[in-house]
């Protein structure tokens, strides 16, 4: 009896081959590559093209990079420019025309009392490095070592930036509350929640023995993204800038995520008229490529030469296309857009929510939405006694927005609130698809017969 040989397998689809190689090559720090299997090979605006001929909606905008969206057709002509002027594409921190145009436009956009008196730093290519880079100058204006941060922050994955965001373990940075309407550790939230959080700040750093000796900088982010989306109170924003100021210690805003008319102001700090010491910027700052700086007041100006450098802190594409997006946001009034158009997306996302009682909070500023989502048939967690959180539930949202062409992130303290950042150049009509693709996602999610919730039961 002949025996039958088995039928070959079919061959893989080129983008098949593409993400096979890539699990088999790339480490298992991979992120956004295990929860998004796709292939881009084309973009423009909020819409990105896989290699297997599906378009998607980029509500994720490389992580709040993309303020204009891919390929903008202004920064793709500043770099092109560049490219074809023979000017030299890497200078270490030599001045050049473009690096001048660059901080020319960047400090026209900063609020006008802290530009007046600013110095830039140019750091390494990311937005942590500008981190380590704001730490190693408070740390040397003035003469003192310790930090101040906030539960739930995130600032970058290098040693120091990671040792003052929310999942550090044993650090040396005394760790605050920080305001929250939804789950606050107080229990109370709202102005009451936010009151607590400061008089509570005021207490450790006023009494002597608390363990807290002054620091030499307090670090916070206006509107907390990996943490949740968790805007802070304007009235908040500026008791931190009363308490820093009365007791000498300098304030560092993150605006690494929230800059450049991200959350409806061209910075977020303008929305409290907080004016800060020290500003970390990178993401959209460099129109799509990577750039990351620090402006601070001339005052805490006093480190030496060296003590803060990087070789690929002259990135001449970057600060074109930079130049190009800052110009273009500023020209084009694109912050005040997102902040109508953000508060029309919340406003329908918060209407969602009174039908599905898996969404415990809709939250954000501008263009900086989150969707926190949570098991409402399980009982009551925390001091707030709020649902408990439901990453399945998240995990099945996200794919099903993947199924429908939306690409969505997911972030909070157990990566269950669903995050949108989409470009500023969004339409109406786009935000309205956005809206219907992550309605409908929800609703398969919920409909699914196998969901396992957080708490183990089965629905």
């Amino acid at each position: 009896m002949a025996v039958t040989e088995p039928a070959p397998a079919p061959p893989l689809a080129a983008h098949e081959g593409i993400l096979r190689r890539q699990s088999l090559r790339e480490s298992a720090a991979r992120t956004y590559a295990r929860s998004l299997p796709i292939v881009p090979v084309r973009a423009r605006g909020l819409t990105i093209e896989g290699a297997d001929g599906r378009r998607y909606l980029d509500c994720l905008s490389g992580a709040g990079t993309l303020a204009l969206g891919h390929n903008h057709p202004v920064v793709l002509e500043a770099i092109k420019k560049v490219i074809d002027s023979g000017a030299p594409l890497h200078v270490l921190d030599l001045a050049t025309p473009v690096k001048d145009a660059f901080t020319t436009e960047l400090f026209a956009t900063l609020p006008r009392e802290f530009a007046d008196d600013a110095r830039i730093q140019f750091c390494g290519p990311a937005g942590t490095d500008a981190v380590e880079a704001a730490f190693t100058l408070v740390r040397a204006a003035t003469g003192r070592s310790g930090l101040l941060a906030f539960t739930g922050a995130y600032h970058g994955m290098t040693a120091g930036a990671l040792a003052a965001s929310g999942g550090a373990e044993d650090v040396r940075v005394t760790r605050l509350p920080f305001p929250q309407d939804y789950r606050c550790p107080f229990g109370t939230g709202g102005e009451r929640g936010a009151e607590l959080a400061a008089r509570w700040t005021e207490s450790v750093l006023d009494d002597p023995k608390s363990g807290t000796p002054a620091p030499a900088g307090m670090i916070l982010e206006p509107v907390q993204g990996e943490g949740g989306v968790n805007p802070a109170p304007d009235g908040w924003m500026r008791r931190m800038r009363e308490i820093t100021a009365a007791r000498s210690i300098p304030l560092i805003a993150d605006e690494v995520q929230t800059g450049v008319g991200r959350t409806g102001a061209f910075w977020a700090v303008e929305h409290s008229g907080v004016v800060p010491d020290v500003m970390v910027l990178s993401k959209a700052i460099g129109g799509s490529l990577p750039l990351a700086v620090i402006v601070y007041r001339s005052g805490l100006d006093t480190w030496q030469p060296g003590a803060h450098a990087g070789t690929f802190r002259g990135n001449q594409l970057a600060m074109a296309a930079g130049t190009a997006t800052l110009a273009y946001v500023r020209e084009n009034r694109l912050a005040e857009r997102a902040g109508v158009l953000g508060a029309r997306m919340l406003a329908r996302l918060r209407g969602l929510a009174a039908s599905h009682p898996s969404i415990g909070d809709v939250r954000g500023r501008g263009l900086m939405i989150g969707v926190e989502l949570v098991d409402p048939e399980a009982a009551p967690v925390g001091v707030g006694g709020e649902a408990p959180p439901d990453p399945v539930l998240a995990t099945a949202v996200q794919q099903e927005c993947l199924r429908r062409g939306l690409i969505v992130e997911l972030g909070g303290r157990h990566s269950t609130v669903v995050r949108l950042l989409p470009p500023l150049t969004l339409t109406d009509e786009q935000a309205t698809a956005v809206v219907d693709r992550l309605a409908d996602a929800l609703a398969a999610a919920e409909r699914s017969p196998h969901r396992r919730t957080a708490t183990g039961s089965i629905r």
